[in-house]
């Protein structure tokens, strides 16, 4: 530990889990509305959601650039939407600013009420252990670009804590590429009040999503902090790796701007 982590009591830590639990339960009734519900309700209803869950952990949000998300979403357009990967808040994050599709690995879909949401938001799946089932996988993200969706992917393709970074795969960007959509980065960071970053939420090791829940209930102060950046059309590059770079490039300079020294750190550990 290279500082103090503020946290709270036995008694609101507890809270905190029951209200998130709460929240969580909610979501089976949610999925099956969604059939019915106009675009913007079904927005909405997403929206609570995801902010009832950070509400829940005592998160405060701190959005910069909302604004690109929303009027894609207003208009119909299709995009790209690249985020680095740190916590299963991500999730939590992406949607409780601007409910998308998301492509998730095909585990999900088997989870607990958070596998029916998922499925009802139509989100698509992967199966990362089979490289021929990438190819339908981008095809399919391409077609549901293409038809006027935002879908949120995570190219490092598992999480990372502390300072460490993966390295972003060109695979989902040729979707953007071929539905001709932009990609626009969607930076994430996990900060305490007093501007440290923090590695609480995040997976460490072989740890159990339990063990992070815990962890996150007990900290105070923890901030989500979002940049959202200006999208980069397809066209700035000459192939899908070369768009895999500036995205990267981005968003790493976001974060080599915004962060600090976490409370602890696994500088070179990719976690969950």
């Amino acid at each position: 530990m290279s500082g103090h982590v503020p946290t709270v009591g036995r008694i609101r830590r507890t809270t905190r889990l029951w209200r998130a639990i709460a929240v969580l339960l909610t979501g089976p009734f949610l999925a099956m509305g969604m059939p019915f519900y106009s675009k913007k309700t079904r927005e909405s209803v997403v929206r609570w959601f995801f902010r009832g869950i950070a509400k829940s952990f005592g998160i405060r949000f701190e959005v910069h650039g909302a604004h690109v998300l929303h009027e894609f979403a207003e208009a119909g357009r299709g995009g790209l939407v690249v985020s680095n990967h740190i916590s299963w808040l991500d999730i939590v994050a992406v949607n409780a600013v601007q409910p998308m599709r998301a492509q998730a690995k095909k585990e999900v879909a088997g989870w607990p009420i958070i596998g029916k949401l998922s499925t009802a938001a139509r989100s698509v799946y992967l199966d990362r252990e089979s490289l021929r089932a990438l190819p339908d996988a981008v095809d399919e993200l391409m077609k549901a670009m293409r038809g006027g969706s935002l879908v949120n992917v995570s190219p490092e393709g598992t999480t990372w804590c502390g300072l460490a970074r993966g390295r972003f795969r060109p695979a989902m960007f040729q979707a953007a590429i071929d539905a001709d959509v932009p990609v626009i980065p969607f930076v994430l960071r996990y900060r305490l009040e007093d501007g440290r970053d923090t590695t609480a939420p995040a997976f460490i090791g072989d740890e159990t999503l339990i063990t992070s829940l815990k962890r996150t209930a007990r900290t105070r102060g923890l901030v989500l902090e979002v940049h959202v950046l200006d999208p980069i059309e397809p066209s700035r590059a000459k192939d899908r790796r070369e768009l895999t770079e500036i995205t990267q490039t981005a968003v790493r300079e976001v974060l080599s701007r915004t962060q600090t020294l976490p409370e602890f750190e696994h500088p070179t550990l990719p976690v969950g």
